[in-house]
Parts: C-alpha cells; sequence; structure tokens
C-alpha cells in the first residue's frame, strides 16, 4: 500500500496498488504509521505512479497524510498521479479552505432604510422594465394573431376566473353580512338604521367590492402564476422555450394576464352582488328592513356612476397582479427557497400595489367629480 525511502532527510512515499474502500483498514493503518513515524522531514515527495485504483476514501486518506505535514509547515509535491483521480484529489484539497466570508456589520436605522428604498427602487425598475416587455409581446400578437395562444388564455380563465366563484360568492357574502350588522348596530343609536343601505351600497360598488376581489385573486391566482412559472424555470422549461425560438413572455405571460383582466371584472361583478345579498339578508334579520324597502332605498342611494367606478378599476388591478407575479415566477433561481420567497413576494408586491392603486383611483374619481 505504502513504501518509505528516506534519504539526506528528503522522504519519498510511494503510493501502490489500490487505494479504494475495499481496503479501508490497512490504508488507514499504513497512513497513520507514516504520519506518526515521519513527523518533521524537510521535504517530501509523494508518488503515486504505483497506485491502480483510487476513490473518494483512498483520495481522502492521501489528503490526510498530505495535511499531517503542510500543518508541519512543509509541503508535500504530488507527482506521478493518474489525470482522471487529479479533479478528485484537487477538491478535497480545496475542502475546507474556502474563504470564510466576513462577518455582516450591524447595519443602523437609517442605513437598513436606505438600503429598503434603493430595494425598492429597483423593484419598481425591474416593474418597469417588464410591462414593457409585456406590452412588446401584446403588441406582437395584435400584429400577428394566429401567434395568439387563445386556448392557453380561455383555460386560465377557467382556473383564475369560473373556479374562483365559490370562494368569492362565499367572501364577500360575509363581508356584506358585516357590514350591515355593524352599521345597523351603530346607526341605531342615532335612529338611522335605513342608512346603512346606503352605506353599503357606496362601499360596495365603490371600493370594497373590487378591492376584496382583487385581494384573494393576488393570494389565489398571483402566487398560483409565480409558482407555475417559477417551477417551470427551475426545470429549464423557459430556457427550452427560448432554445425553439419562442418568446417565454408571449407564450407564458400574455395569456395568463388577459385572463385575469378578462376574468377579474365578472368575479368584482358576482362579488358585488353577493356582498350586497349579504347585507341585504342581515338588514332583513337584524334590523327589520324587509327586502322591498332595502331595493328602494339602494335605488336612491347608488346610481350608475357607482357601479362604473368599481369596474373601470378591475381591469387596472388585474393586469397588476398578472404583472408582478409573472416578474416573480420568472426571477425564481433554482432552489426551492427561491420559490417560496419569490411567490410570496409576489402576493405581498400585488396586494401593496392593489391598495396604493385604489387610493390613486380614488383621488381621481374625486378630482372628477364621479
Amino acid at each position: 500500500m505504502i513504501s518509505v525511502h528516506s534519504q539526506d532527510d528528503r522522504l519519498t512515499v510511494a503510493g501502490r496498488g489500490a487505494w479504494t474502500s475495499e481496503y479501508a483498514d490497512e490504508l488507514e493503518q499504513a497512513v497513520n504509521d507514516t504520519a506518526h513515524s515521519y513527523a518533521k522531514p524537510k521535504d517530501v515527495e509523494i508518488d503515486l505512479a504505483s497506485v491502480e485504483r483510487m476513490d473518494t476514501f483512498g483520495a481522502l486518506l492521501l489528503e490526510r497524510l498530505r495535511r499531517s505535514w503542510v500543518g508541519a509547515g512543509i509541503e508535500p509535491k504530488v507527482v506521478g498521479l493518474a489525470p482522471r483521480y487529479r479533479v478528485l484529489l484537487d477538491e478535497l484539497a480545496r475542502m475546507g479552505h474556502e474563504p470564510v466570508p466576513p462577518k455582516r456589520r450591524h447595519e443602523g436605522i437609517l442605513e437598513r432604510f436606505g438600503h429598503e428604498v434603493v430595494n425598492a427602487a429597483k423593484d419598481a425598475l425591474s416593474l418597469l422594465n417588464f410591462v414593457g416587455a409585456t406590452v412588446a409581446a401584446l403588441l406582437r400578437v395584435v400584429a400577428r394573431p394566429r401567434s395568439f395562444r387563445f386556448t392557453s388564455m380561455v383555460n386560465q380563465v377557467d382556473r383564475v376566473g369560473f373556479r374562483a366563484v365559490p370562494i368569492i360568492l362565499l367572501i364577500t357574502f360575509l363581508i356584506g353580512c358585516i357590514l350591515a350588522q355593524q352599521g345597523i348596530f351603530n346607526f341605531r343609536r342615532f335612529g338611522a338604521d335605513i342608512y346603512v343601505v346606503d352605506m353599503v351600497g357606496v362601499l360596495v360598488l365603490r371600493e370594497l367590492g373590487v378591492l376584496i376581489v382583487s385581494i384573494m385573486i393576488a393570494g389565489r391566482s398571483g402566487s398560483a402564476y409565480t409558482a407555475e412559472l417559477g417551477s417551470m424555470r427551475m426545470r429549464e422549461e423557459i430556457d427550452a422555450l427560448r432554445v425553439m425560438g419562442f418568446d417565454p413572455i408571449e407564450v407564458l405571460v400574455v395569456p395568463r394576464i388577459l385572463a385575469l383582466v378578462i376574468a377579474l371584472p365578472l368575479l368584482t361583478f358576482i362579488g358585488s352582488m353577493s356582498a350586497i345579498f349579504g347585507a341585504g339578508l342581515v338588514s332583513w334579520g337584524y334590523g327589520g328592513i324587509t327586502p322591498d324597502v332595502f331595493l328602494d332605498r339602494l335605488k336612491l342611494a347608488i346610481d350608475l356612476d357607482q357601479f362604473k367606478v368599481g369596474m373601470y378599476k378591475a381591469p387596472f388591478m388585474a393586469a397588476t397582479i398578472g404583472l408582478v407575479a409573472c416578474m416573480e415566477g420568472l426571477r425564481v433561481g433554482g432552489s426551492a427557497e427561491s420559490l417560496g420567497e419569490h411567490t410570496t413576494a409576489s402576493v405581498v408586491k400585488a396586494i401593496f400595489l392593489v391598495i396604493v392603486m385604489d387610493g390613486v383611483f380614488a383621488m381621481f374619481f374625486a378630482a372628477i367629480d364621479m
């Protein structure tokens, strides 16, 4: 296994035979004896020309022997190693010598705030670039209608639209019930129970209907978009599309965004009607406002503009949710951790932008007296 020749404080260690796990006991004993018997030579040469086979175990023992002399300030010279084993030995020699990352310096509040501002600016710029790429892809689809994946869009409308109807109906119904109950409970102190109809009608049609539905779609469908595209990126399917000459944004992103733009206004209408229906039931059972009185008061409290405001917002919120979700999906790295991080970021960013957009629309419609 090992033969040692010493001359004038020059040590030559020759390995021979098979350095594999089959001979583990003999190899380990020979390595330990050599390192112990010749602890401080002046010069060491390790000749491996006679080694017939070597596996990871043999390479590990050889590296242990080499490091025993390196620790004493001697750098052994390895000669005669077959080229097919050089990579294995180099990798083992590298292990344990990776540079230690510097300790992270504690950041102050202002410094951390500055970093977050810079990161937010970078995210905004990335979103703007992605919007441009999506618009360009959409224009190419308009110029070449036959290239549009209509079947894919219909499938996405079914997934994000029709399959979301039950949960949208349930949640908006409960929201309407809660609004009516709280409104009646507080208005009753002033003998103004009937004004709960005005409150529910305006809030649901202008603000809460589209806002609640958008937040739910961001959590339900936005996260699904990010997870789907992220998984495709991890499996290198998106790279395969590029290799085949397809634009991933045109093939994957445009149908999903158009599906959301179609589905969200429909879900907003369904959710608003469900919320008003729930408010009507609670008003009848809890406030004593009969359905006839509720509907008559609702006709007086709202007009078509109230309905239009909510419906005008829906396509813009749908596009925002789709853009953020698809962008985060295409930014996923090669690990499951990255997929989870970007899915979470997708939902958080989409909900934040939806709420900000709702506030901007509220100021805009107030400015035009609508």
